[in-house]
Formats: C-alpha cells, structure tokens, sequence
C-alpha cells in the first residue's frame, strides 16, 4: 500500500518531465519486466486462462491502464500532490458505490457514509486551496481528471472481479500491461509532442520513472496479491490507511508543496470515510 501511494506524487514528477503517453509506456515496459520472471515462477502462465478472460483483460488494459495512467499523468500535471492524494483516497469509497451500482452489492450507513465523507472531502480541499498557488482552473481541470482516473481505477477493480478462477491477478496484470504497450505507443506518435524524445528529463526524472514502474506496477501487486492471500480480513482492511498517508507524506517531501491548514480538514474528512470502508471490510470478513 505503501509503494502504490507514492505513485500520486511520483506521476507529477514523471508528468512534468516526460510526454505522457512515452512516460506511460516506458511504465507497462518496466512494469512487465519486473512481473514476467515472477508469473512464469509462481503461476500457470496462462495456461489455465479462459477465453472470457481475454476479453476481460482488455477491458481492464483499456480502463485500468491506459485509461487511469493518462488521465492521472494529466491531472498531476495541473493541480498538486496534496489535491490528488486526497482524491485518491476516496478510491475505497467509489469503488464500494460502483459495486452498489454495477454489480448488485448492498447499501449501508458506512459505505453511503463513506462516500459522502469522500466528497466532502474532495470538495473542501478544492474550494478552499490557496488563491495564490497556481492557476485556479487549471487546479480545477487536474483535480478532475484526477476523479476521473479513480473512476477508472474502480473500472480497473470491478473487471478483475470477472476473471475466472484459472487465472490469478498477477497473471491479469501482466497480461494487461502487455495489452497497453501499443495502445500506448500509438497514442504517443499520435498525441506526444516528442514521443520517445524526454529531451529535458534528469537523473532524477528518470529514476522516478523507473520507480513508477518498477515499484509501483511490478513489486506492489506482488506483495499486494501475495499479502491479502495470508493475513486475516481486517488487517488487509486496514493497510488500506497506509496508501494515502504516503501519497499525502510524500507530496510534502518529495514536491516541497507548503503544509495548509485546509489539507487537514479536506484530508481528514476524505480518511474519515476509508476508516468507515477498512470497518465495512473488516465487518464483512
């Protein structure tokens, strides 16, 4: 959980650096090259894989990460760490409200609970920034595109609950990230500026480029998918709290954004409602 929070802070960094969609593809490269040695070691390697499974896939390299990779790459691009990290974590919350929707899951306090906090949240940490940092509507425009790509990462989750039982999730992310490459590559010689050409990258930028997609696409579903298969229902539930702490954490350290007292009512109010999603896991397991 911590390795995928510091993903929000590290797409503003890759995002300022490199055009998007080459930036995007060099993630599914390093990411893929981190999770093949390890699904041909420990899984079936597709063997067991269904046609349907296939199609799932699909769906979710389309939402899950050519969708969400671009829409977040460009709203970091325009609003803050601090803004993003605080969107991320309604993520729990969207998700549990797009399972009431798309797949018949019940309602209840928490989770309507959970989903208010989430928008209020979000809402009060837009409304009440600093006037005089940045652009206001171009903070506005990358706080949206940020909500959009937690929509697509709640696409993202609900497409993996369609996978069959021969194949694991570490198989369906790797298979993805392979289906993304070249819509990633036409959409940079179509959308980049400068595709493949990072003329103004540093070592920095690229060592976070590396990171992202190393640690945040290769290593954490790893430990993710390995770590909920052994520990019990309610600490998986909780390790949910880590991800926006380090997203919010590390959007001070590594960006050098200036603390605001707003960030921890907006903040506060959006981890409010995932503490009432980590006791709806931890009720349901």
């Amino acid at each position: 959980m911590a390795l995928f929070g510091s993903a929000t802070p590290m797409s503003k960094i890759i995002g300022d650096a490199f055009p998007v969609f080459t930036a995007s593809f060099a993630r599914m490269v390093i990411a893929s090259a981190v999770l093949a040695p390890i699904v041909w070691l420990t899984t079936a390697r597709f063997t067991e894989m269904r046609r349907s499974d296939l199609w799932v896939m699909m769906g979710i390299a389309a939402a899950g990460m050519v969708g969400f990779t671009a829409t977040m790459l460009f709203g970091m691009r325009l609003t803050t760490g601090v803004i993003g990290a605080t969107i991320m974590s309604s993520t729990p919350a969207v998700t549990a409200l797009a399972a009431v929707l798309f797949l018949g899951a019940a309602m209840n306090w928490r989770k309507a609970g959970a989903l208010s906090l989430a928008v209020a949240g979000c809402v009060a940490i837009n409304l009440l920034r600093d006037p005089g940092a940045g652009d206001g509507d171009a903070v506005a425009l990358g706080a949206i595109l940020v909500a959009l790509a937690v929509c697509l990462e709640t696409a993202f989750t609900l497409l993996s609950r369609r996978l069959s039982e021969g194949i694991t999730s570490l198989e369906a992310t790797l298979g993805a990230s392979l289906m993304a490459m070249p819509l990633f590559v036409a959409l940079a010689l179509i959308f980049d500026s400068a595709p493949f050409q990072p003329l103004d990258a540093g070592a920095w930028d690229w060592a976070a480029l590396v990171y992202w997609g190393a640690a945040t696409g290769g290593l954490a579903p790893v430990l993710w998918y390995r770590g909920v298969r052994s520990a019990p229902g309610a600490l998986t539930a909780a390790s949910m709290a880590v991800m926006p702490l380090t997203a919010l954490g590390l959007s001070y350290l590594l960006l050098g954004e200036a603390f605001r007292w707003v960030h921890l009512l907006g903040f506060g109010l959006v981890f409010a409602g995932l503490a009432l999603m980590i006791l709806e896991q931890a009720t349901r397991d």
